[in-house]
């Protein structure tokens, strides 16, 4: 073998060996920063233990058929912002985005379940209505939200009702086991392995009101007392008073019935606006010949809330 051939044998030796080096060092290089942007995604293995401990409650989930009845409940459609206090796997915000078509968000203290729980409403396909946030309950401001549940404990819901309280009339609460204290329920749902609980935020409409439109004479005066959503009240109405009959306050809405000068039952429904009412007198059921034009009403609160 002559030089000239051991030297360009030499050569492709080199070139070979430098084309497997170059490709090793690319590889490893790439290894590396897979890792690297492995080591910054989300734990994908995290699974929270029934009953882990969090902030201020254990992790319990809420039993699926309880979760369906609780919607139902709540009568959650698609123009709802359903938000969920203590979200956990974010079961409840998904079931009222893909099976009631609400949007809908949590807040979850521990930031694993808060990321399963984003995690979970992408694979349930629903991650653009569905929302879960770290953060405290009592810190989050969940105030437009039409429809609020929750799955926490007696003394927590009770240092959160002033809270719900405050929140636009018709606002609907529901909660897993734990009621409200003295805030008796519109509705008890019942399932086999559970039990919850449903509200609805009323209107504030206790005080003095002046209302036009019961009395072609002038105003007449309506005295109203309130605990929660049970009203009770008297009409002062061409000099005379009487108790109201039938009042009921749903959310913004409340209803009454009185009776005329001419003894006549009148039923009438308003809806509440702060300090402002404006409804009408419901006008007579069944066939008539002549269907009388609706009575409007507007009224004032005398002592303005402040």
């Amino acid at each position: 073998m002559n030089v000239l051939r051991m030297k360009s044998i030499s050569q492709n030796g080199l070139e070979h060996l430098w084309s497997h080096t170059a490709w090793r060092l690319i590889f490893v290089g790439l290894v590396v920063l897979s890792l690297q942007a492995c080591s910054s995604l989300p734990n994908e293995t995290y699974v929270p233990k029934r009953g882990q401990m969090g902030k201020d409650v254990m992790w319990l989930p809420t039993s699926d058929d309880l979760v369906t009845q609780l919607l139902l409940a709540a009568k959650v459609g698609p123009e709802d912002e359903v938000v969920d206090l203590g979200a956990g796997d974010g079961k409840i915000p998904i079931a009222a985005a893909k099976s009631f078509g609400a949007r809908a968000w949590g807040i979850e203290y521990n930031k694993d379940l808060a990321a399963l729980a984003n995690r979970n409403a992408q694979r349930a396909g629903v991650a653009d209505k569905v929302r879960i946030v770290h953060g405290d309950i009592f810190k989050e401001d969940f105030s437009k939200a039409t429809v609020v549940t929750m799955y926490l404990l007696e003394e927590l819901n009770a240092q959160l009702r002033p809270t719900l309280l405050a929140m636009k009339p018709g606002t609907r609460v529901l909660s897993n086991t734990f009621s409200m204290g003295d805030w008796e329920p519109d509705q008890v749902i019942r399932v086999s392995n559970g039990v919850g609980y449903f509200w609805t935020v009323p209107a504030q409409v206790s005080g003095q009101w002046s209302i036009s439109g019961l009395d072609a004479k002038g105003a007449s005066t309506l005295k109203l007392d309130q605990v929660f959503q049970r009203v009770g009240g008297t009409l002062h109405i061409q000099g005379q008073q009487q108790n109201l009959l039938g009042l009921r306050l749903d959310g913004p809405d409340l209803h009454f019935s009185f009776l005329n000068s001419e003894g006549q039952l009148k039923s009438v429904k308003v809806n509440v606006d702060g300090n402002k009412m404006s409804g009408e007198v419901v006008p007579p059921y069944g066939m008539l010949e002549i269907q009388p034009a609706p009575v409007k009403i507007e009224a004032r609160r005398l002592e303005a809330k402040l």
